[in-house]
């Protein structure tokens, strides 16, 4: 069905969450290819474009001309949560850029995935004033995706996507489950094989209750093991992918990393 597939976006796609810098980060693009190798497209060629940190606006300016470069039939587009949390978001601005990727990779027939976001409030309660944003900027992305004909996996109104344990601890990337749980709903989106399993969906079992003062430790211990060195790198003006290149800047085989070796599992 598929011979080429190019993913673009971040840190989520990068694959951030599930994995390490050491043994390499597998994520849900990953995930993808994986099942589209093993399922429908043998011999499925692969690149993953994706850094961490960047913005929407870099990441059609940086991955996109790359992207259309390896002429993809099939393309997925998550970006926008870097710009959506920071100082001076503009939904316009961010889905503008989106936007232009949908209609440049579409345009060369390629078939496009894009994603909304869940409302991040749920997974890191300080975040809770920036529902707006997020609903506007859903908002924006659901228009465009329409106008392009680009497939939608539209996670805001999936209920277990702002459960604690589809997250890794700093909150902001998906932990093992959550990247397995996206593959699978982007399978879906696109009616593979397997895809029509819908499991993926199911809530997690309940949790037992947490005592107040539990709740209040754990927050303490994320504020200062991530959202202060967070907020740190942005008052210098640093962002966690400076110097850092794509993972899979080529197409090659699933089993097989852009520098011919297998990559880390």
């Amino acid at each position: 069905m598929y011979t080429r597939y190019v993913a673009l976006g971040d840190s989520q796609t990068e694959g951030l969450g599930d994995g390490d810098d050491v043994r390499g980060h597998r994520g849900w693009a990953d995930r993808l290819a994986e099942h589209l190798d093993r399922t429908v497209s043998p011999g499925l060629l692969y690149a993953n474009l994706a850094v961490r940190g960047r913005l929407a606006a870099q990441i059609r300016d940086e991955q996109l001309p790359a992207a259309l470069e390896l002429r993809p039939d099939l393309a997925t587009v998550m970006a926008g949560m870097n710009d959506l949390i920071r100082p001076g978001f503009d939904a316009a601005r961010v889905a503008g850029a989106l936007e232009d990727m949908y209609a440049a990779l579409t345009a060369t027939g390629a078939r496009v995935v894009a994603v909304t976001f869940p409302d991040i409030g749920a997974i890191m309660p300080l975040a809770r004033p920036l529902l707006p944003r997020v609903l506007d900027l859903n908002a924006r992305i659901r228009q465009a995706a329409a106008r392009h004909g680009v497939t939608l996996l539209d996670s805001f109104p999936l209920a277990f996507a702002t459960d604690a344990r589809m997250w890794s601890s700093d909150r902001l990337h998906a932990s093992p489950e959550g990247h397995a749980r996206i593959a699978a709903a982007v399978a879906h989106a696109l009616e593979l094989p397997d895809g029509g399993d819908t499991s993926w969906r199911d809530p997690f079992p309940p949790l037992a209750a947490s005592r107040a003062w539990r709740a209040v430790a754990a927050e303490a211990r994320w504020l200062g093991t991530f959202a202060g060195p967070w907020l740190a790198r942005r008052l210098r003006g640093r962002s966690s992918g400076d110097g850092r290149t794509a993972k899979r800047p080529v197409l090659a085989p699933v089993g097989q990393s852009s520098s011919g070796t297998s990559p880390a599992s």
